[in-house]
């Protein structure tokens, strides 16, 4: 489990660098805020497509090659930001990277769900959840901060240490020697069973779907919401301390008592905060509006982390053991989409009205998803057995 630890923290340490970073490079070289938005669109979109390939890429390569290749294309693409500040070169270079991260994000999920039994599978998802958010919690908001400080440069470089992590890979394929854990495509399954799979993973993939599209306008826009390079950098750590945190604790949550019951009251709970930063924003450079968006960024973390854990374990309750793989390919998909469709989304309200109202919208997204999970436990309760 350690190797798949370091290996997984490693490389959100590149991928928690570049998040904030090469929009704000795209938007230094003259990009609009639509433009820095399909950046991070574009890493998102190619780890999907990543995420789709993986049952036949570990068949062809198997666990150590195909997790040295991930971490290389994550983390040598980062260099090449010292070259060009063109938007299309980033979007480029953000594309190879997506490639990388989407096959850490499946191998990672899945080595959890093969290594630990069902029983303690919440607490070890909390534990995988703490590796890859503590890179994000300390980086994602000193990144901007460096950046415009220091330099760019330095950025760039440091978030090459996905690399670092390709001697790891044989030790990760040892420790899964003889489990049955390579993700297959839910396209390889029967028609029967992948409409079973769709019915059971709807609830807790659009529930993850509501919070990461909120995640990746925080994640990608927070540098422009504040002038002030010092409140950028708070605000931002108190997303991703919290997220950090809320990720971790949630897995007791889930094992205890079961994750369902938590996802409606947690989705509310975020859009409260996002309308909250929404109203921060609306302020400007004032003290007040600092305060409110550290304040949602507070709030908003907490659903963050938390739902990231919940949906999971709930996916793979509500599928059963032998679809453990398919829920894998099925839960990243569904992060990393609404990560890029939060970006680019957030990115054209901003570009045609602004960001107050662009969180506005999120808010609202995500407080109906939240309402339709909570009918929908509720409607199940009342049914007759």
């Amino acid at each position: 489990m350690r190797p798949l630890l370091a290996s997984s923290a490693l490389g959100f340490a590149g991928l928690s660098l570049l998040m904030p970073v090469a929009p704000l490079w795209a938007l230094d070289g003259g990009a609009d805020e639509l433009g820095a938005g399909l950046v991070n669109t574009m890493l998102m979109l190619f780890t999907v497509i990543a995420q789709l390939s993986m049952g036949t890429v570990l068949a062809r390569l198997g666990w150590s090659r195909t997790l040295a290749v991930g971490s290389g294309l994550l983390g040598l693409p980062a260099l090449g930001h010292l070259l060009t500040d063109h938007v299309g070169a980033i979007a480029s270079l953000a594309a190879v990277r997506g490639l990388g991260f989407g096959i850490l994000t499946v191998c990672g999920a899945t080595a959890v769900a093969a290594l630990v039994e069902p029983a303690r599978r919440g607490r070890a998802v909390g534990a995988y959840g703490l590796a890859v958010a503590v890179p994000q919690c300390l980086l994602v908001p000193i990144a901007p901060w460096l950046a415009e400080r220091v330099g760019f440069w330095l950025v760039f470089v440091c978030a090459a240490v996905p690399s670092l992590a390709i001697p790891l890979a044989p030790r990760v394929a040892r420790a899964l020697h003889g489990r049955d854990g390579a993700p297959g495509a839910p396209a390889d399954r029967k028609d029967d069973a992948r409409r079973g799979l769709f019915r059971v993973l709807i609830g807790p993939i659009a529930a993850l779907l509501a919070i990461t599209t909120a995640g990746g306008a925080i994640l990608t826009f927070t540098p422009r919401l504040l002038a002030d390079p010092a409140a950028v950098s708070l605000a931002l750590l108190a997303f991703t301390a919290t997220a950090a945190l809320s990720r971790w604790r949630f897995g007791a949550v889930a094992d205890r008592g079961g994750a369902g019951p938590a996802i409606g009251p947690l989705l509310l709970f975020g859009a409260g905060g996002l309308a909250v930063i929404g109203a921060g924003a609306a302020r400007g450079s004032a003290a007040t509006g600092a305060a409110l968006v550290v304040v949602g960024m507070l709030t908003a973390g907490v659903a963050y982390g938390g739902l990231q854990n919940l949906t999971l374990v709930q996916a793979f309750a509500a599928a059963g053991e032998e679809a453990r793989s398919s829920v894998s390919v099925a839960w990243n998909v569904g992060f990393d989409a609404g990560t890029g469709l939060g970006a680019l989304a957030a990115g054209a309200v901003a570009t045609a009205s602004s960001y107050p109202v662009a969180y506005a919208a999120l808010a609202v997204g995500t407080a109906l998803v939240g309402a339709c999970w909570s009918a929908a436990r509720r409607g199940a309760r009342g049914v007759p057995r």
